[in-house]
């Protein structure tokens, strides 16, 4: 058994590289950060590789796959945010946070999945956001809309697969806060108590296996998630500004 990780050097990609390692599959793990791919893979019991790599370079994804066309499980973790009104942040660095956040997830989900078709088995997670379920995020209005496109994206392939009865599985992690880097990166504070990576990895791990579609760890959440579908749009999209400003650093 094999298993693929973008993001793995930390947080949340690192800890489900622990957990599927303690499971008994081999990884091949990929960062930017070669010295921390090679601490998590000094700890690991199992045949990890690493790859170095920037996966917001789309042709640095087609040969992850050239190289490792063989997999079991596919998890799209790599991915950033940053705070800010859309008109004051940075263009170059909203450029990146797309080709990480969607073209990157979009490159390796098709290739992945096409070959996963073939044998008829493999599972794929794309790791997305709390905000890829809500009507949008203002101050960190790109982010939002990436993890939307990977909650919309997911969703539908898992339907495609659904009718065609496949036994490849497909699924979306949609975390709030997770004590991790991405905070510092994103320049936020969350005011809601964030969950241990710890956590989430093993309980997104767990539910892909069980063919869960859509994941949100933790009962507060759940109920963001459920609110924001029962209210309107408008009020939920203020509601996320408000909440948005309260964080900013």
């Amino acid at each position: 058994m094999k298993a693929l990780i973008t993001g793995a050097s930390s947080g949340i990609g690192r800890d489900m590289a622990r957990y599927l390692s303690k499971l008994g599959y081999d990884l091949i793990i990929v960062a930017r950060r070669q010295n921390l791919l090679e601490e998590l893979k000094s700890e690991l019991k199992t045949n990890v590789q690493i790859e170095c790599m920037d996966v917001s370079e789309s042709e640095n994804c087609k040969k992850l796959f050239s190289k490792y066309p063989d997999i079991d499980v596919l998890i799209n973790n790599a991915g950033f945010g940053k705070f800010g009104e859309f008109v004051s942040t940075d263009i170059n660095e909203e450029i990146n946070m797309i080709n990480t956040n969607v073209v990157a997830v979009q490159v390796l989900t098709k290739l992945y999945l096409q070959k996963m078709q073939e044998k008829n088995k493999g599972y794929i997670l794309n790791v997305a956001s709390i905000a890829g379920l809500l009507p949008g995020g203002p101050l960190m209005s790109t982010y939002y809309a990436t993890k939307s496109y990977i909650v919309s994206m997911t969703r539908s392939i898992a339907e495609e697969l659904r009718i065609k009865n496949s036994d490849v599985k497909i699924c979306a992690l949609c975390p709030g806060p997770v004590n991790t880097d991405f905070n510092n990166v994103a320049n936020v504070k969350f005011s809601l108590r964030g969950l241990s990576s710890e956590y989430v990895a093993k309980y997104a791990i767990d539910k892909m296996f069980k063919n869960k579609k859509i994941i949100i760890p933790g009962k507060t959440i759940k109920l963001l998630s459920i609110a924001s579908k029962l209210a309107p749009s408008n009020i939920v999209i203020y509601m996320v500004y408000k909440r948005q400003k309260a964080k900013g650093k």
